[in-house]
């Protein structure tokens, strides 16, 4: 009897253990950042996008999921001033042939796989929703103590933002832009 209730307590303890292990960590949206570059012929433009919301999850000090959620209202120029082009960019960001945020207002990323690369750094390959539409990517995030981090391109005609691609229509001379824009993102956390 002694011996049965020493396994019962081992047992209740190496449980309640490995569940306190698991745990998801909320994003701070205010301290995270997403920015951004889009390039065409004659230049590029950079901004950033918020986020809404957001965890990571995670096993003892290893990643083991996550997911976010962008607010595609937020989109904003940061290399024009205000009276300059800023607003027309913003707004033709906004419109229905580049992100359409009347009708799609967020995207979505939400991880599917995640594999340890090395120490802190892991290989994730997650759903990104753009437009309702959801594609693959895959990208490795550096993971420190209380924040996350990671850069990558993503195709944007995969999404059906197609406007002046290059890819898609011809005789665009130098009024193309280019498919690919980069994504540098930091998770706080």
């Amino acid at each position: 009897m002694k011996n049965f209730k020493s396994i019962a307590i081992a047992l209740v303890v190496a449980l309640t253990t490995l569940t306190a292990t698991a745990q998801d960590k909320k994003i701070n949206t205010t301290a995270s950042s997403i920015n951004w570059v889009g390039k065409k012929v004659t230049g590029q433009h950079s901004g950033t996008v918020n986020f809404k919301d957001g965890v990571l999850s995670f096993k003892g000090n290893k990643l083991t999921g996550g997911n976010v959620t962008i607010d595609m209202n937020s989109i904003a120029v940061t290399d024009l001033k205000a009276g300059e082009g800023k607003e027309k960019l913003e707004g033709h960001l906004k419109a229905a042939d580049f992100f359409g945020t009347d009708k799609y207002a967020t995207s979505k990323l939400v991880f599917k796989t995640v594999k340890e690369k090395s120490k802190n750094v892991y290989t994730v390959t997650a759903d990104l929703t753009i437009k309702n539409v959801t594609k693959p990517v895959t990208f490795d995030l550096t993971v420190g103590k209380n924040a996350a981090s990671t850069a990558f391109n993503i195709d944007r005609t995969k999404f059906g933002i197609e406007y002046k691609s290059g890819s898609v229509f011809d005789g665009l001379g130098d009024t193309a832009i280019s498919d690919e824009f980069e994504v540098s993102i930091k998770l706080v956390y």
